[in-house]
């Protein structure tokens, strides 16, 4: 009888090659362009975004009054780089080298979102459309996810500074003026909360408790 249940299924669902994409997003190397003392893969990144970003709503709405679905957000979060299985990691200083550079890989993106979102059975398309596709998401979860990209990145540069690493510091430097400019007070707050602790060592987490 299992057998028979096994092989009406096996008729019934539609195979899909998704997450085998997503799985090889922890091959995609982030930084590509800087000699890194710690490399960093898309999928741990887009864990740490999601993480980040996910906090940073729940500060936004115990602290200032917004009602963001926080747990929306984190989801979001996580598939914000899922492009990157196709397109690789093309580092910010050549996505945003020339208005046709930025243009065209904009272009790829779309693309690589539509190829992704039609490997899922046609009944999860929907589901997946607001994690996927960045126009359909509301503004306000965009903000919160590109302002947690950026912490993400600080966070980067910060620990390979700390390794001796030069190569990052000007990114550093534009990114902590980046931040310090941003208008949005979750960001504010999370920067002054949790940020300075993370430069500690082990040990030095183990006295501040």
């Amino acid at each position: 009888m299992k057998s028979i249940r096994s092989k009406i299924m096996a008729e019934i669902v539609e195979s899909s090659s998704f997450y085998a994409y997503l799985s090889r997003l922890r091959w995609i190397k982030r930084w590509g362009l800087k000699r890194n003392a710690h490399e960093e893969n898309v999928m741990e990144h887009s864990w740490e975004v999601s993480v980040i970003a996910h906090t940073l709503a729940l500060i936004k709405n115990r602290y200032y009054g917004s009602c963001l679905d926080a747990n929306a957000i984190a989801a979001a979060a996580l598939y914000h780089d899922i492009t990157e299985v196709i397109t690789g990691d093309l580092p910010t200083p050549i996505k945003y080298h020339s208005e046709a550079i930025t243009s065209a890989y904009k272009q790829i993106e779309k693309q690589a979102e539509l190829e992704l979102l039609n490997l899922l059975p046609e009944a999860l398309r929907a589901d997946f459309q607001a994690l996927i596709h960045h126009d359909l998401m509301p503004e306000e979860h965009v903000q919160i996810i590109k302002a947690a990209d950026k912490i993400s990145a600080y966070l980067k540069c910060q620990a390979e500074l700390k390794a001796g690493n030069a190569e990052f510091e000007l990114a550093a430097e534009q990114l902590a003026s980046a931040l310090a400019a941003c208008q949005q007070p979750e960001v504010v707050f999370f920067m002054q909360a949790f940020v300075p602790s993370c430069g500690l060592t082990l040990d030095g987490l183990m006295k501040t408790n």
